[in-house]
């Protein structure tokens, strides 16, 4: 059975994350994966303590975008959403 293309990207998309996820939990933090829009848009939610921080924002753009864009040049942007 062979992985369609979406499955694929969220996969590549996960992969990059998991890089990222002994970072967060080292604060007590995580993220997880919303969404991919069909114009390219990671939407990620913060968990953890991560949900809380100031420097959220900071580490989105600076450390998970840069490295979901290194490893998944398809994505556009990414961005974290509340709810």
């Amino acid at each position: 059975m062979t992985m369609s293309t979406e499955e694929q990207l969220v996969q590549r998309i996960e992969e990059a994350l998991n890089q990222l996820r002994p970072y967060l939990e080292a604060d007590q933090g995580d993220v997880s994966l919303v969404e991919v829009t069909d114009d390219m848009v990671v939407r990620l939610k913060f968990l953890g303590a991560c949900s809380s921080c100031s420097m959220s924002s900071m580490t989105l753009k600076a450390g998970i975008e840069q490295t979901i864009l290194r490893m998944v040049p398809e994505i556009k942007r990414v961005e974290a959403v509340d709810f």
